[in-house]
């Protein structure tokens, strides 16, 4: 069997000694794709594989229609919006993602955004301190649960509010859990999005929202900028002077902000919250061992469609 790793933003060299590793161990054939540069070429390799690991890969109808042989598509992170879930489930494909395995890299560059924001993106001016203040995650998941374990050593007070997650899972890691997102922008400083984009948070960071957080306001993004009221932002940050915005997404609207806002607007370049050694190991060697999981034994725990 024949299991593509398609990466036009490649692993690390040493993941994917990894993933070959796993792959060949399995009696397996690994087939290497890696900074692509048009759609073609992945159409090309996918025409005899069985599987794909993929990062931020568009996996579409196109990509499954050329893929007669494909099985199985892991996306190597926790996001899988850059998967066609009724496309893939309509050419009986599964695909997975690998949870929990960039959480880590990506709470701590929250946290490095945070500290960047307090200390006025490092300026030389007197900045501020994160001890005793107020932080709000929003979502409570993997990344959401680091975000968590990482503040309490920087003596912030937590909270956060997860429409999914049982209020005594949030508290008992010694967090302040609370019933809507209304509450927690209110009552929070800061706040850290971890919220998926879903035809339901689709822009509902929105104006009316955002405009509840208490003075001296921080929005962090790490999670997908579609999840962000990109006008309404830029709204808020014009009759707010108080407030920052930090990303690890680009938005739409990122030369405006940053014309308008240099002082209180930054994004990363690219998206860099799993852009660690160890995220890259661990993401695209989990996609390896639950492809083979899959062919050998049909284990589909992380399924998503």
């Amino acid at each position: 069997m024949k299991i593509l790793i398609a990466t036009e933003k490649p692993f690390a060299a040493e993941a994917v000694k990894g993933i070959r590793q796993v792959i060949e161990n399995a009696g397996m054939e690994a087939v290497l794709l890696e900074k692509y540069t048009d759609k073609s070429q992945l159409l090309d390799a996918v025409k005899e594989v069985d599987a794909i690991i993929i990062r931020s890969d568009i996996v579409d109808a196109d990509v499954l229609n050329a893929a007669g042989k494909l099985k199985i598509v892991v996306r190597a992170g926790a996001g899988y919006d850059n998967v066609d879930l009724a496309a893939a489930t309509a050419h009986n494909v599964v695909v997975m993602n690998t949870p929990g395995q960039n959480s880590n890299a990506v709470a701590e560059l929250a946290l490095g955004l945070m500290v960047y924001s307090a200390r006025n993106f490092y300026d030389g001016s007197s900045g501020a301190e994160l001890l005793g203040k107020k932080l709000g995650i929003h979502a409570y998941g993997n990344v959401g649960r680091n975000v968590a374990r990482i503040a309490k050593g920087f003596g912030m007070e937590i909270y956060a509010y997860d429409a999914f997650c049982p209020a005594e899972v949030i508290e008992k890691d010694g967090v302040k859990a609370l019933s809507s997102a209304e509450e927690l922008y209110k009552t929070c400083q800061y706040v850290s999005l971890h919220i998926p984009a879903t035809a339901e948070t689709k822009n509902s960071i929105n104006y009316d929202l955002l405009n509840q957080m208490p003075g001296k306001a921080v929005l962090i993004n790490t999670a997908r900028k579609e999840v962000i009221h990109e006008a309404d932002l830029a709204k808020l940050m014009e009759v707010r002077p108080d407030f920052k915005y930090l990303t690890d997404i680009t938005p739409g609207n990122d030369a405006e902000l940053k014309e308008k806002f240099p002082k209180r607007y930054f994004s990363t370049p690219k998206k860099m919250g799993a852009q660690t050694a160890e995220a890259n190991n661990n993401a695209g060697i989990a996609a390896a061992n639950q492809i083979v999981d899959f062919l050998l034994n049909g284990n589909t725990k992380y399924k998503v469609n």
